[in-house]
C-alpha cells in the first residue's frame, strides 16, 4: 500500500485473527516486518503465511512474565527490536455482573490489563535500550465510555488501559515515544462473529451516527497512521472509532 513504515519492526499482539490480524495486515502493507504475536501459535502462524513478506509469527501468552521475556528475546534475535507495539491481545466476556467472581475478574484482568503492562514495559524497555522514537497502541474499547452490560471486568481492564497509555505518554514523551489508545466499537470479527455480541449489531447500529457494520479494517487504518510518522504529534489521546455511536 505504501512504504511509510519500511524499516521499522512491529508487534501486533493478538494477531491471529479478527482485529489483530487486520491490523498486522495493514502495517505489513505499509512496509513494516510484522512480528504476529497469539497464544494460538498454530493461528499466528497460519496469519503470518497468509499475510506474506517480512510477517513471522511467536508465539506469547502476554499474562505470563516468562512468555513475554521470551518474545523479545527473539524479536531482538531476529530482528534486532521493535519499533511500534500494538496491544490488542484480550479476552471479550459476556457475562451478567451476578455470574462475575474473583476468578473470572483475575482472568480478564491479568490478559487485557496486566498483559498490556508486561508487553509494554518489555517494549519500551527494548525501544529505550536501543534509542528508538518508538510508537506504542494499545487497543481498547468504547465500552468503557457506554458502560457496556455483562462485561464488568473487560470494561475496567480497558479503562486501565486508557489510564495506562496517558501516564506512560507523559513518562515516555522525552524519549520520543509515543503513546495512544484506540477505543473500538462493535466489529464484526472473528470473536464477536461467534458470540452473543453477534446480536447487537442492529441495536449499536441505531445508535451510530454512521450505519453499518463496523469491521477489522477501520480500525487497522486507524492504527496504521498512529504507528507513522504522520501522528508524531500526537500522544495521550484514545481515539474512538465506533461510527459516532458514543460522542464525547
Amino acid at each position: 500500500m505504501t512504504d511509510r513504515l519500511a524499516g521499522m519492526t512491529a508487534l501486533v499482539t493478538g494477531a491471529a485473527q479478527g482485529i489483530g490480524k487486520a491490523i498486522a495486515t495493514r502495517l505489513a502493507a505499509d512496509g513494516a516486518t510484522v512480528i504476529i504475536s497469539d497464544v494460538n501459535e498454530e493461528g499466528g502462524r497460519k496469519a503470518a503465511e497468509e499475510i506474506g513478506g517480512k510477517a513471522m509469527a511467536i508465539a506469547v501468552d502476554v499474562s505470563d512474565p516468562d512468555s513475554v521475556t521470551a518474545l523479545f528475546d527473539a524479536i531482538e534475535a531476529k530482528t534486532g527490536g521493535i519499533d511500534i507495539l500494538v496491544n490488542n491481545a484480550s479476552i471479550v466476556p459476556f457475562i451478567a455482573w451476578d455470574d462475575v467472581d474473583l476468578a473470572h475478574w483475575q482472568k480478564i484482568i491479568s490478559v487485557n490489563l496486566t498483559g498490556a503492562f508486561l508487553v509494554t514495559r518489555a517494549a519500551t524497555d527494548q525501544m529505550r535500550a536501543k534509542g528508538k522514537a518508538g510508537k506504542v497502541i494499545s487497543i481498547a474499547s468504547n465500552t468503557f465510555f457506554a458502560g457496556t452490560p455483562n462485561m464488568a471486568a473487560y470494561v475496567a481492564a480497558k479503562g486501565g488501559v486508557i489510564g495506562l497509555t496517558r501516564a506512560l505518554a507523559t513518562e515516555l514523551g522525552a524519549h520520543n515515544i509515543t503513546v495512544n489508545a484506540v477505543t473500538p466499537g462493535l466489529i464484526e470479527s472473528d470473536g464477536v462473529k461467534d458470540s452473543p455480541h453477534k446480536d447487537a449489531f442492529e441495536f449499536v447500529e441505531m445508535l451510530q451516527a454512521v450505519k453499518g457494520k463496523g469491521q477489522p479494517e477501520h480500525i487497522a487504518d486507524v492504527v496504521a497512521f498512529l504507528a507513522s510518522d504522520d501522528a508524531r504529534w500526537i500522544t495521550g489521546q484514545t481515539l474512538n472509532v465506533d461510527a459516532g455511536m458514543v460522542r464525547h
